[in-house]
């Protein structure tokens, strides 16, 4: 059914017309993707011991602070990260945060909040 209708198609629109912009699109694609993998190729070789090591202890140390951030009561690993996310970096940012900065993060409500106002 498809092959009948793309057919007419064809006839209406002329033969010669559709496969030139199908060949102008294909051209322009291979060009762009031969430039950008020669781009990343090399790009890779040059970074690829530093940002392993870097990327590596970074990880690590927001795995770290996510997993702090748990021993809160009342905070899970979903709002660990959210906490994260928003910019926290310590628990006692959390502690000492303002009400509003708090009901801001994705996922916190106020049963959260007060349970963290009675850590203080």
């Amino acid at each position: 059914m498809f092959s009948k209708i793309f057919n007419k198609l064809k006839s209406i629109l002329g033969k010669k017309s559709a496969p030139q912009t199908t060949k102008s699109k294909k051209v322009t694609k291979s060009t762009k993707s031969t430039k950008s993998t020669k781009a990343s190729k090399s790009s890779k070789s040059s970074k690829s011991s530093k940002s392993s090591k870097s990327s590596k202890g970074k990880k690590q140390e927001v795995k770290l602070i996510i997993d702090s951030f748990t021993s809160l009561p009342g905070v899970g690993a979903k709002s660990a990260k959210a906490f994260y996310e928003a910019g926290f970096k310590s628990t006692n940012d959390i502690i000492s945060a303002k009400d509003e900065d708090l009901l801001a993060v994705p996922g916190v409500g106020i049963n959260l909040v007060k349970k963290l106002r009675d850590q203080r």
